[in-house]
């Protein structure tokens, strides 16, 4: 027994150099330590008893020096397998960069950058309001109480909290501003994403953005506002685009238009527009008897589809490269 612990240990000391990989060191390792020399002391018992004590004291002095040295091995690979990948991944910096991709803007992101850089132009300042709202901002205070069948127009996402929902429209914007400014004369756009539970369509989504616009002053009229109007669209689209006012109804401009360019495809809306009621403009803090002021808004997703005859508004959202990479 004392001559096989004596070959194991030397057998499995000459084994371990020859290893190369932690695979076969594991290998090795169960084979020797949890099988044979763990089979070799269980058997002590059925040796003679003058011979137990050496059979046992040199069974475990050939297991603590074989883990001794599957430990220092198992170093020793693990080196020599960093080494090796060290080497087989170096980077050759003689080599040319790899060039790359950078990306884009959304395309809806880059017309609402430039719907606001030519308002800038004009001389409007931008305003930002919050998206969520309380239903007095959003409704109310824009004269739209409560059962005004106004509020169809407007599919509300509600929350769990009485009264806050998601803003439907940038409109609720003109009261922040207004009571911010008054009564001082204001030129603001308010851009900003709006939020409407609505079936999606070709030319329809549930949330989008808008760009508000707002002027408040003494002697505003209608024709301030289709000259502006105007302006916007000849310096968005080309000086050749036809413009055209349609009669509508909103609650909080009086009276209202829905504005149209000719595109490809015939006339397109990109905005609703109309002089502030002056209901909105006594709850903004401004005396209508005094102060008049013309509104806008309009939708950078629309204005998009009309300036690149994009078919429908769905492509926006749903991340297709396809699509988005034509920008």
């Amino acid at each position: 027994m004392l001559k096989r612990l004596e070959d194991l240990q030397a057998d499995t000391l000459a084994e371990l150099e020859a290893l190369t990989t932690m695979d076969e060191l594991r290998t090795l390792r169960s084979r020797v330590l949890k099988g044979e020399i763990t089979e070799i002391l269980r058997s002590i018992g059925s040796l003679p008893p003058e011979e137990r004590p050496a059979v046992g004291q040199l069974g475990n002095e050939v297991r603590q020096t074989l883990e001794a040295a599957f430990a220092e091995r198992e170093e020793q690979i693990k080196a020599e397998e960093l080494a090796r990948e060290l080497e087989e991944g170096a980077i050759d910096v003689t080599l040319p960069g790899r060039p790359v991709q950078t990306g884009r803007l959304h395309p809806a992101t880059r017309t609402l950058r430039e719907v606001i850089n030519i308002w800038r132009e004009m001389g409007f300042q931008v305003y930002l309001s919050r998206d969520v709202e309380d239903d007095d901002t959003n409704f109310t205070l824009l004269n739209i109480p409560q059962h005004h069948p106004a509020r169809d127009m407007w599919d509300t996402f509600y929350t769990t909290r009485d009264g806050v929902i998601l803003r439907t429209h940038t409109s609720p914007g003109q009261i922040h501003a207004m009571r911010e400014y008054a009564p001082e004369p204001i030129r603001v756009i308010l851009p900003g994403m709006v939020y409407r539970y609505e079936q999606v369509d070709a030319t329809h989504e549930m949330q989008f953005n808008q760009v508000e616009g707002l002027v408040v002053g003494r002697n505003i009229r209608m024709s301030d506002l289709k000259g502006t109007m105007i302006a916007f669209a000849h310096r968005m689209y080309g000086p050749e685009r036809r413009v055209r006012f349609r009669c509508s109804h909103f609650p909080f401009t009086e009276p209202s238009v829905e504005i149209d360019i000719e595109g490809d495809n015939g006339w397109l809306e990109i905005a609703g527009a109309g002089m502030v009621h002056p209901v909105v403009l006594k709850n903004g803090g401004y005396d209508p008897r005094e102060y008049s002021g013309f509104a806008f808004g309009m939708g950078p997703e629309r204005v998009t589809l009309l300036k690149h005859s994009i078919e429908d508004i769905r492509y926006f959202w749903q991340n297709d490269l396809r699509f988005l990479e034509q920008f």
